[in-house]
């Protein structure tokens, strides 16, 4: 149920794919600090095992590295079975992994498309059905990582925009078939950041001239990471982080085609003045940069 309570984070197993870098790194670092154990899931083998034997050293948590792809299902059922081998349950699963691709949707290829939905789309899905037979049993949280754009959408990514939006459509019947048909223990939460400081830009397949950014202002990933912890404890259905996620979404909902027109703005905001350094990102390979922010300069916390 929304409402439900869940366990301390010092008592909870959590799963966290994505967590090789931005949100999910810091998520899983801020996990850590309150002795949660930790399953980490990613492409990135090495930068995995290395964040996960830092944070054990560290934090004196328990922390797992598993190498997988959640576009591929039976990767997740992996990670799920890894979780209950070592630590005998699973309370929290996130799905947090993403990637984007800057270009006009008339530019990109249908097979970088779809391989963009296998990741945020697709991996979403794979993420959550293999968890709910664990949280069900645990009464456990599931949370999905959304955007602001699973409401509105910006000009130059807009199969990333189209895959948020299936998150959220995804995420809202399932919570309506597993909360409010089913009555499971399980709260489903959607969390909607507005742009946040990572290397996400760096990570996305680039067809434009130019070297991406995301548009200014942005948000510290700790931002995000404190909005997802606090769902695991609390529950929730659905979390803006960042005032301009609450007033994009708002728009969008109520004023769509001003919301088009403030959308149509971002497009010039969305470049570096210098040339791309890596196009083909990590959209069909793992990163192995290993950081929770990007090169923004946004402030700190």
């Amino acid at each position: 149920m929304a409402d439900s309570k869940h366990k301390p984070l010092s008592e909870q197993v959590i799963v966290i794919t994505g967590a090789s870098s931005g949100i999910g790194l810091a998520t899983a670092e801020a996990a850590a600090r309150e002795g949660a154990r930790l399953v980490l899931a990613a492409r990135s083998t090495d930068t995995l095992k290395e964040i996960a034997g830092r944070l054990s050293q560290r934090s004196g948590c328990d922390a797992i590295a598993v190498t997988a792809d959640v576009g591929r299902r039976e990767d997740m059922q992996r990670v799920a079975v890894e979780a209950v081998t070592n630590f005998g349950r699973i309370d929290t699963w996130v799905n947090d992994a993403g990637v984007s691709i800057y270009g006009r949707l008339d530019e990109v290829s249908d097979a970088d498309h779809r391989r963009l939905f296998d990741t945020n789309f697709w991996g979403v899905v794979n993420g959550s059905l293999a968890a709910l037979p664990h949280l069900a049993s645990s009464g456990g949280a599931l949370i999905n990582v959304g955007s602001e754009v699973s409401d509105a959408v910006i000009p130059l990514q807009g199969m990333y925009s189209a895959s948020k939006h299936a998150v959220k459509g995804f995420t809202d019947a399932l919570r309506v078939e597993i909360e409010e048909i089913d009555k499971a223990p399980v709260s489903i939460t959607l969390i909607q950041p507005t742009a946040v400081d990572t290397p996400y830009p760096q990570h996305a397949r680039n067809y434009m001239d130019r070297e991406p950014k995301l548009p200014t202002p942005q948000i510290d990933p700790e931002d995000v990471a404190k909005a997802i912890l606090k769902a695991a404890v609390d529950g929730g259905r659905d979390i803006k982080v960042g005032m301009v996620a609450t007033l994009n979404t708002m728009t969008a909902r109520i004023a769509p085609s001003l919301g088009d027109k403030m959308s149509a703005k971002q497009a010039e905001r969305q470049q570096h003045d210098e040339p791309p350094r890596d196009p083909e990102g990590t959209l069909f390979r793992a990163g192995h940069g290993g950081q929770v922010h990007g090169e923004s300069g946004a402030v700190r916390h």
